[in-house]
């Protein structure tokens, strides 16, 4: 058991460890200009008055940007940032940078905070690349002899070569990029602020930055990655914190959190199989097969809206045929809802060299079985096409939305890979 003077010494090194606090903070903002200018006067006013408002409420046409928000990290934690446009994710960055003050609440920083919460912020467009290195490293609190010593890392890192010399407003925006995340990192920052900065740019230059970060988190930098790319959270950032409408929803690893919000974000887009069917299939092309549905079996041959990575999956059609049909081909395209219809999965029959035919009118289901679904966890876009001879459109279904989900703990990956684990002694 400790004593009195050990515990005490114990407390003050768990609390030096801490190098960001923030307690209770809130943050209003007004939809109407004019109004919220007025309420910025009464505020004022207000202040100089002593008469500050102890009880924060909502004025007419005011939301809360942030509320209640409650966060400790420490030296050389990393923290993914999620949540919809709006939820209050730059907000908290700029509170926490101190460009706005909360309206309630705390915020404790004890070090250097470097932000990079939009392209090229901080710099000035007149002046040169050059200039605007040492006028936003001497903001960050570095001395001209520091920036001096600095100077041809940054450029080296950034890679705009004589661009160095013009003035910043005629850089395109992955060389704006470029050189704000160079000037920041290279100011050895105790805290870091990414507000997905590191989606533009090409991708030999995000990896030197993600092999940079890796760097600093080793040094003990803490960071705060917004992103709204769930593969890079999860892949740089030990743990999450989701906002919604400005208020903490889930806070803890990353994985699960990440579960949380894909669960909430994809859920309105997620409707029952046969109501959204029923919806698509109004106007049908006048042939001789007609779409009646489209749905998942699972491993024991039960209809399920959701299949499960990495178990046995089978994708299936209703249709009614009106007439035998030789040489029939069908596609399913599949597209992840969040990456804005980049097609992940293509299978067509035709293309397998296992063309359809059936022999008689009727009804009957196609299937196309899988030994286990390879897609990762999350939301999907499924077209379906059925053709003739490769040329003949005889009845297509398109953007019909379902999820997958998962079984266990969530993959990291792009995709579920089957696999097997042995040794072997040699």
């Amino acid at each position: 058991m400790l004593n009195l003077s050990e515990q005490s010494l114990y407390n003050k090194t768990e609390d030096d460890d801490i190098v960001l606090s923030i307690k209770n903070v809130s943050k209003r903002f007004c939809r109407d200009l004019k109004r919220s200018m007025l309420y910025g006067i009464q505020d004022i006013v207000g202040e100089i008055c002593g008469d500050r408002r102890l009880e924060l409420k909502l004025r007419e046409e005011e939301f809360w940007g942030l509320k209640d928000v409650n966060l400790e990290l420490r030296r050389g934690e990393s923290l993914g940032l999620v949540g919809a446009n709006g939820a209050g994710k730059t907000t908290l960055l700029r509170v926490i940078s101190g460009l706005i003050t909360p309206d309630r609440g705390s915020v404790e920083v004890k070090g250097r905070v470097a932000p990079l919460i939009a392209l090229g912020a901080g710099f000035n467009p007149i002046l040169t690349g050059r200039e605007n290195i040492y006028v936003n490293m001497a903001i960050l609190g570095l001395s001209k002899e520091e920036i001096d010593e600095r100077f041809d890392e940054v450029v080296d890192f950034a890679e705009i070569g004589d661009a160095i010399d013009s003035p910043v407003q005629t850089y395109s925006s992955g060389m704006a990029a470029r050189l704000g995340f160079a000037s920041a990192i290279h100011t050895e920052p105790d805290i870091l602020l990414i507000d997905e900065v590191l989606a533009v740019g090409d991708s030999r230059f995000r990896a030197k930055c993600f092999r940079k970060l890796h760097e600093l988190r080793e040094a003990d930098t803490t960071f705060i990655l917004v992103s709204h790319d769930s593969h890079m959270i999860l892949s740089t950032c030990k743990n999450a914190l989701y906002l919604k409408k400005g208020s903490v929803i889930s806070f803890g690893e990353a994985s699960s959190t990440i579960v949380k919000y894909e669960q909430d974000l994809f859920a309105q887009d997620i409707t029952s199989n046969s109501s959204q069917l029923s919806s698509l299939n109004k106007n049908k092309l006048d042939s001789d097969l007609e779409i009646l549905s489209v749905f998942f079996r699972d491993a024991h041959g039960e209809i399920t809206q959701s299949p499960i990575t990495g178990e046995i999956t089978e994708l299936c059609i209703e249709c009614n045929v009106k007439k035998p049909l030789k040489n029939v081909g069908v596609t399913f395209s599949i597209k992840e809802l969040e990456k804005g219809g980049q097609i992940l999965l293509l299978m067509n029959c035709l293309q397998d060299k296992k063309p359809l035919e059936f022999i008689t009118s009727g009804k009957y289901e196609i299937k196309l079985c899988m030994p286990y679904i390879g897609l990762k966890y999350g939301s999907y876009i499924l077209d379906t096409y059925i053709k003739q001879d490769g040329l003949f459109h005889l009845d297509m279904i398109e953007e019909y939305t379902f999820k997958v989900d998962f079984n266990g703990v969530v993959n990291n990956g792009v995709f579920y890979q089957a696999r097997d684990w042995n040794i072997k002694a040699i």
